[in-house]
């Protein structure tokens, strides 16, 4: 039986990325296995179109993206067919989920968001430079925020997200209020199209994350890596497909998993 073609579906900071130092190069090994092997990585992060462009360059990296936890995919020029690049988006944009946020703001919610933030302020939360704080706050679909208030508030805050069709999603540092969607929207898109693209082979997608905003991306996938973190331990093993958890972790523990898997499917 010929070896399945593999799609690697990963999130950036605490994952790929060390969660302080943002350092990758403890992956380099696997990296550099994918991309003799020609295994695309989907970089799939709450992190903004700019800034996975920039990691993108690092990384050399030339597969497509899912930006701002699945607010949008963005599909590289001639990558699929020849053409122009592409932007799938799915769910609120920015705009509506800041005037939902200003309703609350005005009911007494309290919490600091990006668009309050100079970006000299957000690279003292994020450790970014304010070059990098710059990309952070160009937003297409999220808007993340630190929360002020007390437990009970917090409750009620995500409630009132939630009847206006949004929700509160749990990042590493930050909560991100957004529409509906999440990170297994564009993993199930995505999917889809390399499907269509190799149609006589079998696609196996394989996701890698470390918090609870990966959950459902990692079930969406035929095979889940939970890579050791900060909150790794609050991600549930998805029960309807295979589940890997690192020993290592961060970008240690993505490369020690992603090696045994190329291992295992022959490459």
């Amino acid at each position: 039986m010929p070896r399945p073609r593999l799609v690697l579906f990963s999130d950036l900071d605490g994952t790929l990325l060390d969660h302080d130092s943002y350092d990758w190069s403890p992956a380099k090994p696997a990296l550099a296995r994918l991309a003799a092997s020609e295994i695309p990585v989907v970089l799939n992060s709450s992190k903004t179109a700019g800034e996975i462009r920039a990691v993108r360059q690092q990384l050399g990296n030339t597969a497509p993206f899912i930006v701002e936890n699945g607010a949008a995919v963005i599909i590289p020029a001639n990558y699929f067919e020849p053409g122009p690049e592409q932007v799938r988006s799915f769910g609120a944009s920015r705009d509506e989920v800041l005037a939902l946020l200003g309703q609350c703001r005005a009911e007494g919610f309290r919490f600091r968001s990006f668009s309050d933030m100079s970006p000299a302020e957000l690279a003292r939360h994020t450790r970014l430079s304010e070059s990098e704080a710059v990309l952070a706050k160009d937003r297409v679909g999220t808007e993340p925020l630190l929360w002020q208030g007390d437990g009970d508030s917090l409750v009620r805050f995500r409630q009132k997200l939630g009847e206006h069709n949004c929700r509160l999603a749990q990042g590493g540092r930050f909560l991100h209020a957004m529409g509906t969607f999440d990170k297994a929207d564009g993993v199930r898109f995505l999917l889809g199209k390399y499907r269509q693209h190799h149609p006589v082979e079998r696609v196996i997608a394989v996701a890698l994350g470390d918090s609870p905003n990966d959950q459902h991306m990692l079930e969406a996938a035929d095979i889940a890596v939970i890579v050791r973190g900060v909150q790794s331990g609050s991600v549930s093993l998805p029960s309807q497909s295979r589940a890997i958890k690192s020993i290592k972790t961060g970008p240690a523990g993505w490369n020690e998993c992603v090696l045994n898997l190329l291992i295992e499917y022959g490459y």
